[in-house]
């Protein structure tokens, strides 16, 4: 079976942040750092970044990125990875990744840890997560997640859950999500497809579609965080994240 593909949708017209992908971080394009991470992953047959901007397109390729040019009407990046799965004629059991492209700083190994769950041919849809801090409990900004026995996600929220009723048990699990997906081909043409749901338009969360259709969402655990750029006040995070992430281990000091 190939190697899974590795999908960066990117479009120029930002509500929030016109022209986020070529924001500068450090030096670079915010595209490129993506894409640097999906190549230090080393578990993608190829990254290509899926885009309907020339002005996107023309970075990428500058600095030798591949592109895959999409239509100006997909109304989310999912639909734009699935516009290039449709196309890539490949088969259903291909493993397509929708990896975000305003998380510069999304750590290589979450990509790797998220790759070798599809070994598991049973495997359809897979997302990544992380312990919850408790100060992020109430932030609607940090999505979190309750997992089944078997470490399928059973509900998305932005709302602090599960509900505490009894604070003199102890607190269950808590976990974040880190919004990258992995699909198998007929998986993610199949979720493209259908339409919104009335709980995915509240919570204003896509992969809240696939769970109300049945579709299976596994997740791994990753230690790594991530930093997302919503705004340009973002930038000042990204880049600390990233320095953070490039630094070389420090060695232990002797006791």
């Amino acid at each position: 079976m190939p190697r899974p593909i590795a999908i960066i949708p990117s479009r120029f017209a930002a509500q929030r942040f016109p022209g986020k992908p070529l924001a500068p971080l450090l030096g670079k394009p915010m595209v490129q750092h993506v894409w640097e991470r999906c190549i230090e992953a080393a578990c993608f047959e190829r990254v290509l970044v899926a885009t309907d901007d020339q002005r996107i397109a023309d970075v990428v390729t500058g600095f030798g990125g591949e592109v895959a040019m999409t239509s100006p009407h997909c109304a989310s990046g999912s639909d734009r990875v699935a516009e290039v799965a449709r196309a890539s004629g490949l088969g259903d059991a291909q493993v397509f990744f929708n990896v975000q492209g305003d998380e510069p700083a999304i750590h290589p190994e979450s990509l790797a840890i998220l790759a070798r769950a599809f070994d598991d041919a049973s495997m359809d849809m897979g997302t990544l997560i992380r312990p919850l801090a408790e100060v992020e409990r109430s932030n609607p900004n940090i999505v979190k997640v309750v997992l089944d026995a078997t470490q399928h996600a059973m509900y998305f929220s932005r709302s602090d859950i599960p509900h505490q009723r009894d604070v003199t048990l102890p607190s269950p699990p808590r976990w974040a999500h880190l919004g990258i997906y992995g699909y198998r081909k007929a998986t993610l043409l199949r979720v493209a497809g259908l339409a919104p749901t009335a709980i995915e338009r509240a919570e204003s969360l896509e992969q809240l579609r696939a769970l109300a259709n049945g579709v299976k969402i596994a997740c791994r655990v990753t230690p790594h965080s991530s930093v997302s750029v919503d705004v340009p006040a973002d930038v000042a995070g990204a880049e600390a994240a990233l320095r953070m992430l490039k630094a070389p281990p420090q060695p232990a000091r002797s006791r």
